[in-house]
């Protein structure tokens, strides 16, 4: 875990066979436990989701993050941070992209969903769990329950992205099919999770979870220390909060910035005005189709996020193709969102050491050939 013996405020991280020294960061002690962050009075719309806004919640560390990786280690390989010279010369940077579309589920959240299902008290195993997705997740706790011998609900919306609907079935968990998009399964999901007394995993209300997918951050910092900006798609934000939560404990100077479609920008707005906000959504990137902000995540990027760019539905697609051109490897609109970000922040990036967070893979035919016949 965490190592107070090294010298001037530096802090050696070990999990496994790994070691990692750390900066005295934006806190001496930033490893100590968790502090807990209460819900704000100041919101436009209570969630439905039953978590309500005035609950406390427990804001993950990098100590919480070490011990995700430590428990999800056994489960998980790290993955591939790559540099791609077509990447570079088109945002004028040295570009990285963080591979988390090779994951087993095709996407980050798995860590997140190793992380808690691992540490379930035995009576929450017991009653089972259920989630709402719009995919990712959803195959994030199907994997994790699957791994631990947990019966897994999943509530989607009707008419989901049918290849993580299948995935979702193919790990063994339960599919319950309601409503018109995440935020309408969601409401559902956690009507279901009380009337049968099922332990609800909230896609972002859920501190294992943040702490789970940060290990993607902290693989970044391992492999590639020297690393100025790291862009990171945001729906319900566990990736971007996950990502602040050890940035800007290792090294406050790095920059992280959320990318989000401006056809759904909840997110965004909720970031932006320090208070949870619904809005609408129209986007057809699933990773990123949130109507709400998400109160846990957003605690934590109204304190650590540097900035955030929306992005056009049409820079989504030519991002897409410009990652699949330049990785030879599949990309989801999500997974193509911080390209899209760089992009738009290019003269602002142009020099530095970019590290753009490939969130998802899970993309269909059809979406492929949508996307490809654009002129």
């Amino acid at each position: 875990m965490c190592d107070e013996g090294v010298s001037n405020g530096v802090v050696r991280l070990e999990w496994g066979d790994r070691t990692l020294d750390v900066g005295p960061g934006e806190e001496q002690r930033g490893h100590r436990r968790s502090v807990v962050a209460r819900g704000t009075a100041n919101v436009e719309r209570r969630q439905d989701d039953g978590v309500a806004v005035d609950q406390p919640f427990e804001i993950p560390t990098l100590d919480d993050v070490v011990g995700a990786a430590e428990r999800i280690a056994p489960h998980l390989q790290p993955t591939p941070l790559r540099s791609y010279a077509a990447l570079s010369e088109l945002i004028d940077a040295d570009v990285w992209v963080k591979h988390e579309n090779q994951l087993p589920t095709g996407a980050f959240k798995v860590r997140g969903g190793i992380n808690l299902v691992a540490q379930l008290s035995g009576d929450e195993r017991d009653r089972g769990l259920i989630a709402a997705s719009t995919g990712n997740h959803g195959q994030s706790i199907a994997y994790a329950s699957r791994t631990f011998g947990v019966h897994a609900t999943i509530c989607v919306p009707v008419g989901a992205n049918p290849l993580k609907v299948e995935a979702i079935r193919s790990l063994g968990a339960e599919i319950v099919s309601h409503g018109r998009d995440f935020d309408e399964a969601r409401e559902h999901c956690a009507a279901r999770a009380e009337r049968e007394g099922l332990r609800y995993v909230h896609s972002g209300n859920e501190p294992h979870l943040i702490a789970g997918v940060a290990t993607a951050t902290l693989e970044i910092l391992e492999q590639e220390p020297e690393i100025e900006v790291i862009l990171v798609p945001i729906g319900g934000g566990s990736g971007a909060a996950g990502a602040c939560v050890v940035a800007k404990r290792m090294r406050p100077e790095i920059e992280v910035i959320g990318v989000q479609s401006e056809a759904a920008p909840a997110a965004y707005r909720s970031w932006r005005n320090r208070r949870i906000v619904e809005d609408t959504m129209g986007t057809f990137a699933e990773g990123l189709a949130t109507r709400v902000g998400f109160e846990l995540p957003q605690r934590i990027l109204w304190e650590h996020l540097d900035d955030f760019a929306l992005v056009e539905e049409d820079d989504l697609r030519e991002a897409i193709v410009q990652m699949i051109d330049a990785t030879r490897q599949l990309v989801e609109a999500a997974g193509a969102a911080a390209l899209a970000g760089a992009l738009k922040l290019r003269a602002r990036l142009a020099g530095r050491r970019v590290a753009l967070i490939c969130s998802g893979g899970n993309v269909t035919i059809d979406q492929l050939r949508a996307v490809l016949d654009q002129p």
